[in-house]
């Protein structure tokens, strides 16, 4: 099986023994193809993380974050999003560059994919002040301004019902 193969059938199971096993099967193939010139396959790999919820990769992701591609970056980012569902440490441990993709990025998309990351993250006051920005910006793309916005209340939300 190729990459993409092993991670659309990493989706498919709930059992972890087998995701274990998939994921030690998979290791080498992933870092080789995150090291590729070409990318698509990079994009893959990066993707391939969060199907394998693969957590002990979140240093591969940073890179995927940082590359110079936009399709590796969202593909990095939708891998951090899945794995951040349940553990906001994964978005609060590249929280910095999570904000300058979602101010900066010359990719609309990437953009929306970093603030909606950031929706799984804590609800830290630097972050809701960048996306308050972003939301209330005439300058920003409609869909993006409609998301942070939604984000900034999901994130207020979770700050009110933290126990303090």
């Amino acid at each position: 099986m190729n990459l993409a193969e092993v991670a659309a059938r990493a989706a498919e199971l709930t059992d972890e023994r087998q995701l274990a096993d998939l994921r030690r099967a998979a290791d080498e193939e992933l870092e080789a193809a995150a090291r590729s010139e070409d990318f698509r396959m990079r994009a893959v790999a990066y993707r391939a993380v969060g199907q394998l919820r693969f957590r002990q990769k979140t240093e591969l992701l940073r890179r995927g974050l940082e590359d110079e591609s936009p399709a590796c970056r969202g593909s990095a980012l939708l891998s951090l999003e899945a794995l951040s569902r349940d553990h906001a440490g994964v978005v609060n441990g590249v929280r910095p560059l999570l904000h300058t993709l979602a101010n900066a990025d010359p990719n609309h998309t990437v953009r929306r994919m970093a603030v909606l990351a950031l929706k799984n993250g804590s609800p830290q006051p630097d972050t809701l002040v960048l996306l308050e920005h972003i939301a209330e910006s005439d300058e920003e793309d409609k869909e993006l301004r409609a998301a942070a916005k939604r984000v900034v209340e999901v994130l207020k939300k979770k700050s009110r019902s933290r126990p303090k």
